[in-house]
């Protein structure tokens, strides 16, 4: 049964409720299966958005929709296992969280009727999760988490108006970290920055890699890559070892004061958007007419760490001095 004709058919029951007068009797509610990579608050608040934008939608939860969630604590290997899990119980539509996740979802689902729609994705094309930017695939779109990486440089320039190479520490294997670093690759040389990647593959290797950006590199920028970011303050130590400021991804590590720095996508906006667009599915619009939806340049933000700037040995520059981007 299609998602259009279960929700025709929880439609007609409805109607039939009433009609047979049996009060407060209604249809089942529809399942959608949540599949995350990990517990991490980037990701938990795009799950979050998602719901808030089904709810305003009309989909009030343990009512007219159920979620069945399940992560893999970051291991790529049982996603497949998570993925027959929730496919089992017959969701209306899978939401899938990560590059990572999405790809595997979308080989494991294909030609089941289950659509997907997937979130905390960088860059779906290049992921081969959609054919284009200008639309979905079969069964499956969803929300990126791309960033205004132009802005970020920028940001960057005037935090560290000094700094002439930005360091990029990425993990090879992971989709979103190369089409991320291909980004900043193009949009450096215009902020007047020579860019230095460096590979990360094994968390493990985080402290040896950071360290080879010393005298290398001026900043770092972390992308928001599945591997760095639950490692961030493993990153950070070393960074300050290494004396080399970090413009992180990620607003939280800011907040706890663990890196001086982000210029960051607002992910409960990444979760609305995905969330939108599973209510046009649920309407019955065929996945592959809906293309994928990047973030605006107004949901990204910055923010600055007082007492992480202090213990990277900088000073915030004066022009932040009224931007409300900055923590103690």
């Amino acid at each position: 049964m299609t998602v259009k004709s279960r929700l025709s058919l929880r439609g007609i029951v409805a109607a039939g409720a009433v009609v047979l007068g049996l009060g407060a009797a209604s249809a089942e509610p529809i399942r959608i299966g949540i599949a995350n990579f990990g517990e991490h608050p980037q990701l938990n608040t795009a799950i979050q958005g998602f719901k808030d934008a089904l709810a305003a939608g009309g989909y009030e939860e343990g009512k007219d929709v159920v979620y069945s969630e399940s992560h893999t604590n970051f291991d790529a290997s049982l996603v497949p296992q998570m993925i027959a899990k929730l496919q089992a119980e017959g969701p209306a539509l899978m939401y899938t969280v990560t590059t990572p996740v999405s790809q595997i979802a979308k080989k494991a689902l294909a030609g089941s009727g289950i659509p997907i729609v997937f979130s905390a994705v960088t860059d779906p094309v290049a992921a081969k999760l959609v054919p284009s930017w200008e639309a979905g695939d079969e069964g499956m779109t969803g929300a990126t988490d791309l960033q205004d990486v132009a802005a970020v440089m920028e940001f960057a320039k005037k935090l560290v108006p000094d700094a002439k190479r930005i360091g990029q520490p990425y993990n090879p294997g992971e989709a979103n970290d190369v089409a991320l670093l291909e980004k900043v690759q193009e949009a450096a040389p215009t902020a007047g920055f020579e860019v230095v990647p460096v590979g990360v593959d094994n968390v493990n290797d985080i402290q040896q890699r950071i360290a080879s950006l010393a005298g290398k590199a001026d900043v770092i920028y972390t992308p928001a890559s599945n591997l760095l970011q639950p490692a961030i303050a493993a990153v950070s130590a070393a960074a300050r070892q290494a004396g080399i400021p970090i413009i992180n991804s990620d607003d939280g590590a800011v907040s706890d004061g663990v890196v001086p720095a982000s210029f960051a996508v607002n992910y409960q906006q990444v979760g609305l958007n995905a969330g939108k667009i599973a209510l046009q599915i649920l309407d019955g619009t065929d996945p592959k007419s809906i293309p994928p939806v990047n973030p605006a340049y107004e949901d990204h933000a910055p923010r600055i760490s007082k007492k992480a700037m202090t213990a990277f040995g900088l000073d915030i520059p004066e022009e932040f001095a009224d931007c409300d981007c900055i923590v103690d």
